[in-house]
């Protein structure tokens, strides 16, 4: 099925990006209200409008990747336009519930899913949750995420939670990934190599959890040995509250979104 990403921000074009790289057998639309001065790197492969309409009357799946501000004037606008019998609505912005848009484009199929930046590189973690799958759609919408990356089916109370550990989540590890760099660079590296190595680790540490199928303390306690450097470092870690710090960002920023 065609598939149309209404908006080019930040995770429109991220996920414009994770279906063009993996090969997404489907035509691939995308709109924004003004092309100038943004880059169009597939004009082979991706169809970009200035035309809603265009994209809607292209495709059967339609993903808003708008603010959360604009999606249900978006739906009010077209909703004309948009067919049960035909479309199915993914929205990926976060606070707009299921029964929200529902009420603007009543009978069309409606999902919420969030994945994160990296989309991209076809390595996110998208949350999903159905609302209405009368053209049982949710094994194509399935695919289209799992194509880009990893996929878990959630309740839709459990949205906003999925968004801040996921999505958030990037920006959570990508400043825990800076800080390991600026120590590595303390200790003697210069800056390129330090991210070369922080990165691979960090990419290693998260396959060892995957595959294993293992918790992150089952494998921490491969690596520190009685009066070892890994431990005190660890231990000195937690003495200035890393643990804390962490989960206090994470009950912050939930506590932020769901008001």
């Amino acid at each position: 099925m065609n598939v149309g990403v209404v908006g080019y921000g930040n995770l429109g074009s991220s996920i414009v990006d994770g279906l063009v790289v993996s090969n997404y057998n489907g035509a691939i639309y995308t709109s924004k209200r003004n092309w100038k001065n943004t880059n169009q790197p597939y004009p082979e492969k991706v169809c970009y409008t200035t035309s809603n309409q265009d994209l809607i009357e292209n495709c059967e799946i339609i993903i808003i990747a708008l603010k959360p501000y604009n999606v249900i004037a978006f739906l009010t606008e077209y909703a004309h336009l948009l067919d049960a019998s035909k479309h199915t609505i993914i929205s990926v912005a976060t606070g707009i519930t299921c029964v929200e848009m529902s009420n603007v484009i009543k009978g069309v199929d409606v999902f919420r899913a969030m994945p994160n930046t990296a989309i991209a590189v076809n390595e996110s973690i998208t949350a999903i949750c159905d609302f209405t799958d009368s053209l049982q759609r949710r094994e194509t919408v399935d695919t289209i995420f799992q194509s880009v990356g990893t996929v878990v089916w959630i309740n839709e109370e459990l949205m906003e939670s999925a968004t801040v550990l996921g999505a958030c989540g990037i920006a959570y590890v990508l400043r825990f990934m800076r800080a390991m760099i600026q120590g590595g660079i303390e200790v003697g590296f210069d800056a390129k190599t330090a991210t070369q190595i922080v990165a691979q680790t960090i990419k290693g540490a998260s396959q060892l959890i995957i595959e294993n199928n293992s918790h992150p303390e089952e494998e921490i306690d491969k690596v520190t040995t009685p009066k070892g450097c890994t431990i005190v470092g660890l231990n000195e870690m937690e003495h200035s509250g890393f643990s804390s710090a962490l989960i206090k960002g994470i009950v912050t920023s939930y506590a932020k979104i769901s008001k």
